[in-house]
């Protein structure tokens, strides 16, 4: 596989940026995750009638995400990859915690009790993670680059319809779509991209933060964009073990734990994207040691995200777009990623103030990030010998995937375990990549006619 350029990458994966740099490349990180870390809890409370602990819910998910992300940067005891895998709310548990919720509410059930169900399952549906870490290896059969790069892709192409819709001016904003909105994205992405070409590192290590500021700034002259004042929030958010209690029920946990392997699969697919950007090989014994420890850190993320009152977690995939952008590679700004997130949710007002950037500049920013990472799925897939049986597997899982993903009410009078499991293109796609790798033998290649042997004549 040929390697990237070296100007592509200012610092490499075990690089030691001085602080300033490090500090500059870890919050266009977190400002990139802020929204989808915070964005489930948000969907979640207001679902299942949660409002009272929203703020609190919100804090704690910061919070869990800065530890995840640090230990998958710091690899204490061979638990993480040893690279930026920035830990954030996973939205592909949401059909799955909100079956769990509403089969609480059902039966009259508190918010307190909705909550103690919800995290008792997804602490012990952590466990499917650290137990499919253990056997990364015998798993390499399916686990292909083919695999992996068709998740990658399909993460991409569904992480830019949230991109594309913040752009527009968010979920059901009443004045989506309107030209102000248009611009000011638009106006944010030229920005960022006129800045990402600049062969200045600090230029282009900024580009992000720059692209978000000038956008903000623009929101606020035009008027699009008036601060409000911030809500009456406790000085700092404590984090209490189990607050609302601890409770079980098979019902909930079955379709939490195939939700938990599923989403092995896409960190498996963010790791390799990560290790492709970083310039380390996506094959071999130190790839698959990565594998184990990112899917390992993602388990041990998940169940301190559950004991701690926050929904499970993964590796967030829009990073890997911030890394290509800014050439940034380095474990040790994961550090950073890790120390920033925790503070802002102990301090729930600084994440106050960062939730009111307006949506078309998150859009105009995101969108080219989420382009990056279905890039980075194609460059995997471009790396694979393309014969009659990864052609088939890639049409099949890209059509399956992103057909459901367009039409979601295909799968509405489905059994409620098909739909929380197949309701989205990662989900479905990715699992139809894996059915077809382990069914479809691979081909046997061609004869030449000149290569046959000669027929052999009567004399």
């Amino acid at each position: 596989m040929p390697a990237p350029e070296p100007s592509e990458l200012i610092y490499g994966l075990d690089d030691r940026p001085r602080p300033l740099p490090a500090l500059l490349a870890a919050l266009q990180h977190v400002l990139a995750a802020f929204v989808g870390i915070i964005t489930p809890p948000l969907i979640i409370g207001s679902a299942l009638g949660l409002s009272a602990h929203l703020p609190y819910l919100i804090s704690m998910a910061l919070m869990v995400s800065g530890t995840g992300t640090f230990i998958q940067a710091r690899r204490p005891f061979g638990i993480g990859a040893g690279m930026i895998c920035l830990q954030g709310t996973s939205f592909a548990f949401l059909g799955a915690v909100l079956s769990a919720g509403f089969l609480v509410k059902q039966r009259g059930g508190s918010p307190e009790d909705i909550l103690a169900m919800i995290f008792g399952v997804c602490f012990f549906g952590a466990f499917v993670q650290v137990v499919i870490s253990r056997f990364i290896g015998q798993l390499s059969r399916v686990i292909t680059p083919l695999v992996t790069g068709i998740v990658i892709t399909l993460i991409g192409i569904s992480l830019i319809k949230v991109g594309i819709t913040d752009l527009g001016g968010g979920f059901n904003a009443p004045d989506f779509g309107a030209p102000s909105n248009l611009a000011l994205g638009a106006f944010v992405l030229l920005v960022i991209i006129l800045l990402n070409r600049s062969n200045t590192p600090w230029v282009r290590l900024s580009a992000i933060i720059l692209g978000l500021a000038v956008g903000s700034l623009a929101a606020v002259l035009s008027g699009k964009w008036v601060p409000q004042p911030l809500p009456d929030l406790p000085l700092i958010s404590v984090p209490i073990p189990f607050k609302y209690g601890f409770d079980f029920d098979w019902t909930a946990f079955l379709p939490v734990a195939l939700i938990y392997a599923i989403s092995s699969v896409e960190t498996i697919g963010d790791l390799t994207a990560n290790c492709m950007l970083a310039r380390h090989p996506i094959t071999g014994p130190r790839y698959l040691e990565r594998l184990k420890g990112g899917v390992l850190g993602d388990g041990v993320s998940c169940m301190i995200a559950a004991t701690f009152n926050a929904f499970p977690n993964t590796t967030f995939a829009q990073n890997n777009g911030v890394i290509q952008l800014t050439g940034v590679a380095s474990r040790h700004v994961g550090l950073y990623i890790g120390a920033i997130l925790f503070v802002l949710g102990l301090v729930p007002s600084i994440g106050a103030v960062l939730q009111q950037i307006p949506k078309p500049v998150l859009g105009g920013a995101t969108l080219v990030m989420f382009g990056s990472v279905a890039a980075a799925g194609v460059r995997i897939l471009a790396q694979v010998p393309l014969d009659r049986r990864a052609m088939l597997i890639i049409a099949t899982s890209l059509g399956v995937g992103l057909g459901i993903g367009a039409q979601p009410q295909l799968l509405h009078l489905m059994p409620t375990l098909v739909q929380n499991l197949f309701d989205s293109a990662i989900t479905s796609g990715g699992v139809t990549a894996l059915i077809m790798c382990l069914l479809l033998p691979h081909s046997s290649p061609l004869v030449p006619a000149t290569q046959t042997a000669p027929v052999k004549t009567r004399v």
